[in-house]
Order: structure tokens, then C-alpha cells, then sequence
């Protein structure tokens, strides 16, 4: 009996342990769903380095400048032409749902009248004499965004911290607690006013990385914080007490594990304002990365940079417009979105409806026809967001696989979205069927585009169809079976283009490019086939290669390309724009070869915090 009595106490605590972990889960994703339905933030760096537009506490931290020279920096903080209703009102209409600005940087200048112990701060210490983090936060709150405090739990000013720069440390905690103890006191104050004053959504933490969560206190820091708000969301960098993953810069390759993750993000290099750095990603490109972030079910924080006037830079703002005739063109297809369909049944970037209900496709190009493979599922409608007048065909073969064929189309300068609707949650298989056609059967097709997708989506897959078939490497004197019926255009697309279908390999898994890709032999050059008319340049993520050319395939024009987002010192690669010009795009398909150092090194790792700035 005593055995029996324990086996049903024990599954007792287990039936209750499971019940409590399943109100925990549905508490946090009530907590959380507003968050995760937001899609779009504003980060908004804004300090004293501003004034000479040097980076953010990191100057003084890597002795670029000396720490009283940055400090100086106070003086001519004159936030004179700040007007934080305008501040709002570009966010706002932007599409972006919450905002998170920078109370307190590394380098301890508090935005707000902090009475924290030896606070330095802009009310007190600076040309602006005044709070300057209260009127935003009225503002913010009154448009009905939600709002978000960024502050840094490093004080690299402070006299309580143990840390001033790289090579100067203060003391060593176990020599020193009580003075360890103060500024914990210190930050957990004015974490307290903010609570108090500004009672916040999210709390957005940063350099957690120079403590341990014992060193922070970090389990008594949440519990005061939720003292105030038991729903206050709290970002990853709290030595990982938080509630959802922040990467940094690098998009991810591979979508995160956690079905609440935002993207930190600047337009050109630097987060807070400097004058000479001018390398901005396009508005087309900032279009692009929020739909590739939406398919990946995650959320993109955008920055700015104001001037130490409170303007914010015009190239800053023109992104912000261009986002907003975006967000309230497609807003159907942003807000409340999960993320999308996996790549081989999709090979482009997608997301379902929060009831599942609505399947949508982000078009980086203008082009004919898309292919959706695996869905179980047949729409009710489908229709292009924004334009009454375009017209959609809707094949479906017997194992769901759809074709869509445009015409008619306004094509989005950036980003155009179809809306397929269902009568249900939308089921599709992983395990995809296709009726994969022979090369005659592929010749023989009268349409040619339709052709030469499926040509390059086959060799994708990794079965070559030109294989021991007569093609030759440079397309000259091929000894392909014709038939009455083959069409001419498809195999002179074949003689021009054929360097990368003799003899090529499997693609690209997912996450590298949006579409089909194939691998020289020696995994040395990788092609990519390019459909339509891309609406920006061609965006590669992941490579770890160096790049010694690119070109276009059968013509020989060598192409331009520029990588943003690679931080020296990181090993996470940098972004691939690749320019092509409309002039030299081919009307079935066009590919671009793109030789590199090495045989192909791919990053598919976790992108995180940066925990550097040398």
C-alpha cells in the first residue's frame, strides 16, 4: 500500500507540477501577444555622443578619446530644436508598434532627473538643463504605443562600478563588496524611478555580459521590477532571464528557437548619430528586412540616431516614410502574423495569420508565376494587398502543389504581398510530392519560364537532369535529344547558361537566399538563379567566403556588390546586396555566379549580443 501511495502522490505532483507550468505558459503567452504581434520598433539611440557624433560610451571604453574629453560632450547637448510629439508621430506612422529609446548608456548620462546616488544626468549636467525622456514617454504613451526602456546595466562613469575602460579597472569586487553592493543599490534606484515614473511595457537590458546574474542580483532586480508591472517584458540580456532573444545586426540564417525574438538593427553602421557615416542600407533594403524578419516570426527594432539638437538625420526619416507607405499598404500581412512556411515548400519568404487562416507571400520582384509545394489545403481566394485590378490564376496539381500566375500586376516598388485565404487553419506537408518532368518533357514545354524554373529548381534539389544527357561546359556543340516538338527558346537558354548546369550541385539549404541556387563542383562558386525583375539588389546571408568576383552568367558583365552589417571583429558574416542591372536581366531566368576564396563556408549559428565594439 505505502508504494501505491506514493506512485499516486507522485503522479499527483506531477499532474499538478504540469498544470502549473501550463497557466505559466498561457501567462506568458497572454503576456507576450502583444509583442509578438507588433512585428515593427523603434530603437532610438539619443546621448551626449551625439554632440561630436563618436560612438556611443564605446569611445572612452577602447581610449579612442579619454574619458574627460568624451564627458565634456555634456556641454553641447542642447536638445534646442528637440519636439518629441514629431519624434512620436514619424514612429508612429512608420507602422511601428512600440518604441524603446536609451535612458542610461554605458557611459552613466541618465535622459531623466535621476536622485540615484552620484547619477550625472542631462536635467543636471548638461547644455539642455532639462528632463528630455518624460515628454517622449507622455507622448508615446498618449498615441497608444506601447513603450520600451532601454538601460544599461554597465555605468562605466559611476565611481561604484568596478569597470571605467578596457585597460583600467577599478577595483576587484571580492576586495571591495560594500562598494560592489552601492552601485548595485545605485542601478536597482534608478531602475525603480523608471518603473515608477514611466511605468514601462519592456524592459530592453544591455552589458550583462561584464557580471554574473549573482553579481547583478539579477532574480531580485525581476522580482522589483514586477512589483510594478507583473507583466513587464524583459529582453535576454539579464543573464538570460528574460523573456525573449535579442540578435544583434546580423539577420539570423536559421530562425530562432524562441517564438519571441527581435532583430536590433541599424540603418547605416552606427546606433547613435554620426555625421560621416553615410553607408545606409536602401529604404528598399529596410523593406526587405522587416518581411524577411516577419518570415522568420520574429520582430525587427529598427534604430535612429537623433542629433544632439533632437532633429532626427532626413536619411533616417526617408526610411521611416518609405516604411510607412509599406506597413499601411500591407498591414494585413505585418501585425499579428506567425512565421511562414518552410523553405522547400516555399522558396521566398511568407507568414501565416494568427488563426492560420491566411497564407501570405512577400514578391521581391516583379515576375509571372510563384510555386507553392505540399499544401493540403485548397484557398478560397487569393488576391494581391493594395491593387483591385490584379489578376491571379490559381493551378493546383493532384499533390498540392499551386501555381500562381500574375498579370495585370502592380508590382510594390519593394515588396509586394499575396493574400491567399482559406476556409480553415492551413495544413501543408513537409514530405512534398512532385512529378518531376524529364528533360524532353521540360523542352517540349511552350512556356519557357515556366521551363527554366523547374530546370533550376531540379538541379536545386540536387538532381541534375543534365547529366550524361550531351550538354557541354561551355554550351557549344551539345549533343542534346531534340524532338519535333522542342522549343528552341528553352535550349538556347540552356547553351548560354550552361556553365552553371553542367556537372553542378545541390543548393543552398535555407535561410541564404529566397529562391534556387546550385554549387560549381569544387564548391567554389556558387550560382544563383535570379527570377523577374528583383525590385533591389540580390541579398545573400551567411557566407563566410571572401568574394573574388561576381558576374553574370552567358554575357560575361562582372557586377558590383557591397556588404553591410560585418563587424570585423565578429564572426558572424555580413549581408550580400548584389547590384544587377535591369538592362542585363534575362527575360527566362537570369544567374549570377559569384566566385569566392575558397570552397563555400556557410554561418548557420545563433546570431546574439555583441559583447564588443573594439
Amino acid at each position: 500500500m505505502k508504494g501505491k501511495f506514493i506512485s499516486i502522490l507522485s503522479l499527483g505532483l506531477i499532474l499538478m507540477t504540469g498544470k502549473i507550468q501550463a497557466q505559466n505558459q498561457t501567462s506568458d503567452s497572454k503576456k507576450m501577444e502583444w509583442f509578438q504581434d507588433a512585428k515593427l520598433g523603434i530603437f532610438i539611440h539619443w546621448g551626449i555622443y551625439s554632440v561630436e557624433g563618436i560612438s556611443e560610451s564605446w569611445a572612452f571604453f577602447n581610449n579612442y578619446i579619454n574619458h574627460d574629453n568624451y564627458m565634456k560632450q555634456l556641454n553641447g547637448f542642447s536638445a534646442s530644436q528637440y519636439k518629441p510629439d514629431e519624434w512620436v508621430k514619424l514612429i508612429k506612422d512608420s507602422g511601428a508598434k512600440y518604441a524603446v529609446i536609451t535612458t542610461k548608456h554605458h557611459d552613466g548620462v541618465s535622459l531623466w532627473d535621476s536622485k540615484a546616488e552620484k547619477a550625472t544626468t542631462i536635467p543636471k549636467n548638461s547644455l539642455a538643463k532639462k528632463d528630455v525622456l518624460t515628454p517622449f514617454i507622455s507622448q508615446l504613451k498618449n498615441s497608444g504605443l506601447k513603450t520600451g526602456i532601454y538601460y544599461s546595466l554597465p555605468d562605466w562613469s559611476h565611481p561604484y562600478y568596478d569597470i571605467n575602460t578596457r585597460t583600467k579597472k577599478r577595483y576587484e569586487i571580492k576586495n571591495d563588496p560594500q562598494r560592489w553592493a552601492n552601485f548595485v543599490n545605485y542601478y536597482q534606484t534608478q531602475l525603480s524611478e523608471l518603473s515608477k515614473q514611466y511605468q514601462p511595457d519592456l524592459l530592453w537590458f544591455d552589458g550583462d555580459w561584464e557580471h554574473s546574474s549573482e553579481e547583478w542580483q539579477a532574480p531580485k532586480t525581476l522580482e522589483n521590477l514586477r512589483k510594478f508591472n507583473p507583466n513587464i517584458i524583459i529582453n535576454s540580456r539579464l543573464n538570460n532571464h528574460g523573456d525573449y532573444e535579442t540578435p544583434e545586426q546580423g539577420i539570423p540564417v536559421v530562425r530562432p528557437h524562441s517564438d519571441y525574438w527581435e532583430l536590433c538593427y541599424t540603418m547605416n553602421d552606427a546606433w547613435g548619430f554620426q555625421p560621416f557615416d553615410q553607408n545606409y542600407k536602401t529604404p528598399n533594403m529596410i523593406v526587405r528586412t522587416l518581411a524577411d524578419v516577419i518570415n522568420m516570426g520574429g520582430n525587427l527594432l529598427l534604430d535612429i540616431g537623433p542629433k544632439a539638437d533632437g532633429t532626427i538625420p532626413e536619411q533616417q526619416v526617408e526610411i521611416l516614410k518609405n516604411l510607412a507607405r509599406w506597413t499601411s499598404k500591407n498591414s494585413d500581412a505585418i501585425y499579428g502574423t506567425r512565421k511562414g512556411l518552410p523553405f522547400e515548400n516555399y522558396k521566398g519568404k511568407s507568414a501565416f495569420s494568427k488563426d492560420g487562416k491566411k497564407l501570405f507571400l512577400y514578391l521581391e520582384e516583379a515576375k509571372d508565376f510563384t510555386k507553392i509545394y505540399g499544401l493540403n489545403s485548397i484557398p478560397k481566394s487569393v488576391r494581391i494587398l493594395g491593387d483591385n485590378t490584379a489578376k491571379i490564376d490559381v493551378k493546383n496539381d493532384n499533390n498540392g502543389n499551386l501555381t500562381l500566375s500574375f498579370s495585370n500586376v502592380k508590382f510594390d516598388q519593394d515588396v509586394t504581398v499575396i493574400e491567399l485565404s482559406f476556409n480553415d487553419k492551413i495544413k501543408f506537408n513537409e514530405n512534398i510530392k512532385k512529378e518531376n518532368s524529364s528533360l524532353t518533357q521540360i523542352l517540349e514545354n511552350p512556356n519557357a519560364k515556366l521551363a527554366t524554373f523547374e530546370i533550376v529548381e531540379q538541379i536545386h534539389s540536387g538532381n541534375n537532369i543534365f547529366n550524361n544527357s550531351g550538354l557541354t561546359s561551355d554550351g557549344l556543340d551539345m549533343k542534346i535529344q531534340k524532338t519535333p516538338k522542342t522549343n528552341p527558346e528553352i535550349l538556347n537558354w540552356i547553351s548560354k547558361h550552361s556553365e552553371a548546369l553542367y556537372q553542378t550541385e545541390k543548393g543552398l539549404p535555407d535561410g541564404h537566399f529566397s529562391g534556387n541556387t546550385a554549387l560549381s563542383k569544387d564548391r567554389q562558386t556558387l550560382y544563383v538563379f535570379v527570377e523577374g525583375t528583383p525590385t533591389g539588389p540580390i541579398a545573400l546571408k551567411g557566407i563566410k567566403n571572401g568574394i573574388a568576383r561576381i558576374r553574370i552568367v552567358g554575357e560575361g558583365s562582372l557586377l558590383n556588390h557591397k556588404i553591410y552589417n560585418k563587424l570585423y571583429w565578429s564572426s558572424t558574416p555580413g549581408i550580400i546586396y548584389i547590384d544587377v542591372p535591369k538592362e542585363r536581366l534575362d527575360k527566362n531566368m537570369t544567374v549570377i555566379a559569384v566566385l569566392l576564396d575558397k570552397p563555400i563556408e556557410l554561418y548557420r549559428e545563433k546570431v546574439g549580443a555583441i559583447e564588443n565594439n573594439l
